[in-house]
Order: C-alpha cells, then sequence, then structure tokens
C-alpha cells in the first residue's frame, strides 16, 4: 500500500472520532438547554400555582434601578414604623424577661410564616467531612487551611445529594481556640458577573485596595471561615425544586410558608456553627458573621434566629436586609417578590406585593435586627452617590436606629443618635454600629471598622 493510502487510511479513525465529539458535545448543549427549559416552565408554574394559592391574580411591579425613586423627601409616604417592643395586640413590652418570653417569639413567629419562611421540621443532620488539610502561609503567618463538606442525610430522598462547602483557616500556632469570622460568600464563578455592575466588589477596587479581609483578621491572630450559601441552595427560582429546600421538600413545589432561600442559607450558617463547636482551635463562644448585599440579608437573617453568633457585620443588605420595607428608597419590597427574588422569601411575602401593601406587612426591618439584640452588630453602607444608592444608605441608618429601643430595653447601647452621621464617621460606640464609607457596593472600606468593633468584645488571650 502506498504511503499516501496509509495516511488516509489513519487519518479516517480520527476524523469519526473528531466528529464524534463535535456530535456528542452538541448533544451535552441541547440536553442541557432543554433541562433548563424544563426547569424554567416548571419555576413558572411554581409562581402561578402559589398565587393561585394566595389568591392573587397580579402583583405590583418591580421598579429597575433606572425608576426607583432616589429623592429621600418622597421616601417616607409611610407615618410610622412597627414599634418593636409591643405586642401585636398593642401590648407594650416593659421588661426584659417579657422580651424573652413574649414579644421575641412573637416577632419569630411573625417573620417565618409572612417574610422568611419556616424551617421544617424533617431538616435533615449535617455530617462534617474533612476533604483536605493542609498547613500554609498568608499574612506572614503560619496557617491550618481546612476544606470541609457538610453532607446533609438524604436517606428521606435519595434523588438528590447536598453539600454544604466551608473552609476553615486558623493560626497554626495559637496557644488557645481563637476568635472567628466567618464570611457567607459570593460563588467565583458569579464574581465576573457581579464585576460588571459593581466592579468595586473585587479585590483591588475602589475602597480595597489594602490587604484583604481575610489578612486583616490573620494579623490580629483571628481565624476566618468562608461558606458558600450556593453550594447547597442555588440563587435561582430554578433551584427550588433542588438542593437543601428541595431535599426537605422531596422535590415538590413550596407552600405558602415554606422557607425560601434566604431562611436555608442562614440555617446552613448554624450549621457550620455546629461544626466550629466541635473545632478545638476555634473559640465558638466568638464567632462573627459577615454578608454583603443579598448575602448581608442572610447574615442578618442567621444572626437573629441563632443566638450562637456572638456578632456581625452587615454590608448593603438594603430590602431583606436592615433596611425598612417601608423607606421607599432604591430596591424595594416588589423586587425581592419579582421573579428573578421570589425565590429568597416565603411564598407568603409575596401577598405584600399585591392585594396587600407594604404598610400592611405585620413586621418591618429594623426588627429583624432588634432580633439580634444585645450582640453587636454592625451596620456598613456605601456611598448613594458612588454606586450604592439601590441599598439605601438612609434606610440601613434608619432601620438600626430604629432597633434602639430593644437594645436599651436588654440594657445594651443604641447609635446613640436619631440624625445620620456625616459620611465616614463610625457610630462605634454602642452595641448597634452604623458606618458610610465613600465608595460604592462593597463591604472593602469598612472591614477594619468592624474588626476594631468586634474586638471590643473579646477578652485577651494569656
Amino acid at each position: 500500500m502506498k504511503i499516501t493510502n496509509l495516511a488516509r487510511s489513519a487519518a479516517l479513525p480520527r476524523r469519526r472520532i473528531f466528529l464524534f465529539l463535535i456530535a456528542f458535545c452538541l448533544a451535552l448543549v441541547t440536553g442541557a438547554q432543554a433541562q433548563q427549559d424544563q426547569d424554567r416552565a416548571t419555576a413558572a408554574a411554581d409562581r402561578q400555582a402559589m398565587l393561585s394559592q394566595l389568591g392573587i391574580g397580579e402583583l405590583r411591579p418591580p421598579v429597575s434601578q433606572r425608576t426607583a425613586n432616589y429623592d429621600e423627601s418622597k421616601a417616607n409616604p409611610y407615618p410610622s414604623l412597627p414599634d418593636p417592643p409591643r405586642m401585636a395586640n398593642g401590648r407594650p413590652v416593659r421588661s426584659a424577661a417579657d422580651w424573652w418570653q413574649h414579644r421575641r417569639p412573637e416577632l419569630l413567629e411573625i417573620f417565618s410564616r409572612e417574610v422568611l419562611g419556616r424551617v421544617p421540621a424533617n431538616a435533615p443532620h449535617v455530617t462534617w467531612k474533612l476533604l483536605s488539610q493542609s498547613q500554609e502561609t498568608a499574612a506572614g503567618r503560619s496557617v491550618v487551611v481546612k476544606h470541609l463538606a457538610g453532607q446533609l442525610d438524604n436517606s428521606a430522598y435519595p434523588a438528590l445529594q447536598v453539600s454544604i462547602d466551608l473552609l476553615v483557616v486558623t493560626p497554626a500556632e495559637a496557644r488557645h481556640p481563637v476568635p472567628l469570622v466567618m464570611e457567607v460568600a459570593f460563588p467565583q464563578e458569579a464574581m465576573p458577573a457581579l464585576a460588571r455592575y459593581f466592579p468595586e466588589m473585587l479585590p483591588g477596587g475602589k475602597g480595597n485596595e489594602g490587604p484583604s479581609w481575610q489578612e486583616q483578621v490573620l494579623s490580629r491572630g483571628w481565624g476566618y471561615a468562608v461558606l458558600l450559601p450556593t453550594s447547597f441552595q442555588e440563587d435561582s427560582p430554578l433551584g427550588l425544586r433542588r438542593g437543601l429546600i428541595g431535599l426537605t421538600n422531596h422535590g415538590q413545589a413550596r407552600r405558602p410558608d415554606d422557607w425560601g432561600a434566604l431562611r436555608a442559607w442562614a440555617w446552613g450558617a448554624s450549621r457550620a456553627m455546629d461544626f466550629f463547636e466541635t473545632d478545638p482551635a476555634i473559640d465558638a463562644q466568638h464567632v462573627a458573621l459577615e454578608g454583603h448585599s443579598r448575602f448581608g440579608k442572610t447574615a442578618l437573617v442567621a444572626m437573629a434566629t441563632d443566638p450562637r453568633f456572638a456578632a456581625a457585620y452587615i454590608s448593603s443588605a438594603g430590602t431583606g436586609g436592615g433596611k425598612p420595607y417601608r423607606h421607599i428608597y432604591g430596591e424595594q419590597l416588589e423586587n425581592l417578590a419579582g421573579t428573578s427574588s421570589w425565590h429568597w422569601m416565603a411564598g407568603n411575602f409575596l401577598k405584600f406585593s399585591g392585594p396587600k401593601t407594604v404598610d400592611e406587612l405585620p413586621v418591618d426591618a429594623h426588627e429583624l435586627i432588634a432580633l439580634c439584640a444585645p450582640r453587636p452588630v454592625f451596620i456598613g453602607v456605601g456611598s448613594a452617590t458612588a454606586g450604592d444608592a439601590w441599598a439605601d444608605p438612609t434606610g440601613e441608618f434608619l432601620g438600626a436606629m430604629a432597633a434602639g429601643p430593644v437594645y436599651k430595653l436588654l440594657g445594651a447601647r443604641d447609635l446613640g443618635t436619631t440624625q445620620m452621621p456625616p459620611m465616614e464617621t463610625a457610630l462605634t460606640q454602642g452595641d448597634l454600629a452604623f458606618r458610610q464609607h465613600r465608595f460604592g457596593h462593597t463591604p472593602g472600606p469598612n472591614w477594619p471598622v468592624f474588626l476594631n468593633f468586634f474586638a471590643r468584645y473579646l477578652k485577651p488571650t494569656k
């Protein structure tokens, strides 16, 4: 056989393999698209079924970032906020005992039923597994890096396998258990898309030019952890039949008071705390929690519902965080009830986007902050003119201020003022704290202030 014929015969299998690979990739893409189309149809049907259960025909539309109100003179159409130290029947709460025994449980019940959804009775047990452990150098210190997976018990519904992704870093040479700061973090794959709108969120962005928050924490001799909430519950309405929520619902649609993603993510933060209580390197009595934007909402929910967290830094959480729903500026209740975000909340929450109004909501966000009392909470936000108007800086201050009466009732200190302070003036003398930095939608510039605030509550190690 001629050499040219041999070459042709050898090329034939390679060509067939190449064509097979192309066909295989096309099939994968087509299959993925078909699955996504099915997920969208299922999510739309579930939303419509929820509206039917609630007897709602139409909701008020969300506002866009372009059409939202940014005029403070138009932001307060409602005469007052609900009074945290007052029972739903109007009876005032006059003592700490009355708060702990009656009002706090009542508020938790209302938030669970109407806003966040309930943690189901069949929430799964979590078994923590150490995936890897290494000794490395960070911020000039020797540290132990542990990557863990929290395996959720799926014996009641084996069709779904769900795991919590957690990273823990502690000083290698610490003689005592160390305080720890845990971030509820955005996944790395989401950062490029977020950076299109909020480039300041990336390391090295405006306001983030110095050491990272992790380096700042380690330089104090503390440890840090990073919780990836989307590892166990997708940040999408398409994922409500999957992940933790799907596991507890056995792949079925939610009921009106079932939990949304914010409550599910906060539940995952509590399971991380379960692990911290077993790790001899960590002082579990002094674990602080931080989250930014939607995960600032999550961190506040976790702080409000789990008294084991010692402190929290809530960054630019906006509506659904500490900013009152009744303050009509930037992001609004209707946005959280919209098709792209309703998975964050309980189904019952949709009622307040039609036919009910925001003023008929029986609670407001400042009462979520009040549920954290008397533990220290730091509310941080950026500048409205530099890119954080959507989070409503004034509303963030008003939420912290309006939670103050409960802090005082329990013997703690409020913000100390009813006047929003000038830019970059830190209100950190009380157990409620607030600071607005001059940059955009980023937690970076407020990290050093929060760490100083948290350090006040730590006893020096011997």
